[in-house]
């Protein structure tokens, strides 16, 4: 159905005013992000199209010129409104997984208290990279996050990550305790015998360095607890 066929006042501009954003689908809402005039009036078409290609979770998947081929299709060229909606629909997917890691995140000083506190907090993000990348996350004395740091990207590997480089920025920025974080790209959150290893060699140098190792929590398409498992 096009925009124009709807009678204005169900269509989802005046929807959204008269209802409030929430009761709008997920078509609805993006063919308004889409929407650049009355001569996209094909928005809603091209809205449902893009979704039944791609969950939600998967447009940024899809990548820049995927979606360009998509939204072009059946016009044998691309135009410029299309090349236009497809960087705001990635920027958008963007600037909402920034905002997520805001609201759940450390940044809001909410102090962490499981590790599904710390799966949330970096799901979004991490669930996504292509390769394992280890993230430390310092905490003060009531498990409020402090910062976080990236310390390796690449397979992890206990000869490799040596305890200098994940406790720098804690004693730097005088951190009560930390937390390690990596994801598995696979989705397979189960640990192999050198995330065991890494583990229990960085709480063995977080004893001399008086700074205590929480946890070890691994993200993939669920998550490992080394405090849970053990």
């Amino acid at each position: 159905m096009k925009i124009k066929d709807i009678p204005w006042y169900d269509r989802p501009g005046f929807r959204l005013t008269r209802e409030g954003v929430e009761k709008l689908s997920n078509p609805e809402l993006l063919s308004l992000i889409l929407l650049a005039g009355d001569r996209d009036d094909n928005v809603l078409e091209l809205s449902n199209k893009i979704l039944r290609r791609y969950n939600l979770n998967r447009i940024e998947e899809a990548g820049y010129n995927e979606l360009v081929n998509l939204v072009k299709k059946g016009k044998g060229k691309a135009e410029y409104s299309d090349f236009v909606n497809v960087r705001k629909l990635l920027s958008l997917i963007e600037l909402s997984k920034r905002y997520g890691k805001i609201v759940k995140g450390g940044y809001n000083k909410k102090p962490i208290n499981s590790a599904k506190d710390v799966y949330d907090m970096f799901v979004d993000e991490m669930r996504n990279y292509k390769k394992e990348v280890l993230k430390v996350v310092l905490l003060d004395t009531k498990n409020v996050p402090i910062k976080i740091n990236e310390v390796s990207v690449g397979t992890l590997n206990s000869s490799l990550i040596h305890p200098r480089e994940v406790f720098k920025e804690a004693i730097k920025e005088s951190a009560y305790s930390i937390i390690l974080v990596h994801n598995h790209p696979s989705g397979d959150c189960n640990p192999s015998k050198e995330d065991i290893e890494i583990t229990e060699k960085l709480i063995e140098a977080g004893k001399s360095l008086d700074i205590k190792v929480l946890d070890h929590i691994i993200i993939g398409n669920e998550y490992w607890s080394y405090v849970e498992k053990k």
